[in-house]
């Protein structure tokens, strides 16, 4: 059975990892992508580069943070599950409050509400304690709170493979099989 997974990417740092979860879930999934104006914003400093284009480039989905009308916004919608990635700590705020005044913490929202999974990838470091309030507020709700952190037991030697090591951890997660990284053998 395919599911329906809604991505939203927030406006911190580490679009690239976004941009490389969307190519690998849309394997698959139905995607649908929200892109907030901070990440639109944030890729173009970071890359140079148009987000709306390169998320056109790889299908799916799109919808913009303004939508708020959007379809995937409703329980009724029948989303399996929503990743965040990157997840500033605006939108965790958001979100750990209830605060859905666009489309992304709305969403997020409705995962809570209806107790679907619900993925947060905050970056940041290091984390304030108000951040991390915040996160044990979401991880307590069933939240699965994923910030990419590195596992050096991969052998990891380029930023690619960082990036696929990173990706990899939140498909594990998720539940969709993936060889993305190294595993830990314990040898």
């Amino acid at each position: 059975m395919v599911k329906k997974i809604i991505v939203g990417v927030g406006g911190a740092s580490g679009i690239r990892l976004a941009l490389r979860f969307i190519q690998e879930v849309q394997k698959h999934s139905v995607c649908h992508i929200i892109l907030s104006e901070s990440a639109q914003v944030v890729w173009q400093k970071e890359a140079n580069r148009d987000l709306i284009e390169d998320i056109k480039a790889q299908g799916g989905n799109l919808y913009e943070e303004r939508e708020i009308w959007a379809g995937i916004a409703s329980g009724s919608f029948g989303a399996d599950m929503m990743a965040l990635i990157p997840t500033s700590m605006n939108l965790l705020a958001k979100i750990a409050w209830g605060i859905g005044d666009e489309l992304i913490s709305r969403c997020a929202s409705v995962m809570i509400k209806e107790r679907k999974t619900l993925l947060l990838a905050p970056r940041e470091m290091p984390f304030s304690s108000i951040a991390l309030e915040n996160m044990l507020k979401l991880a307590n709700l069933g939240v699965i709170v994923a910030p990419p952190v590195l596992g050096y037991y991969a052998k990891i030697q380029t930023l690619e493979e960082m990036e696929d090591f990173l990706v990899g951890k939140w498909l594990d997660v998720l539940g969709f099989e993936n060889q993305l990284y190294a595993r830990w053998s314990g040898e």
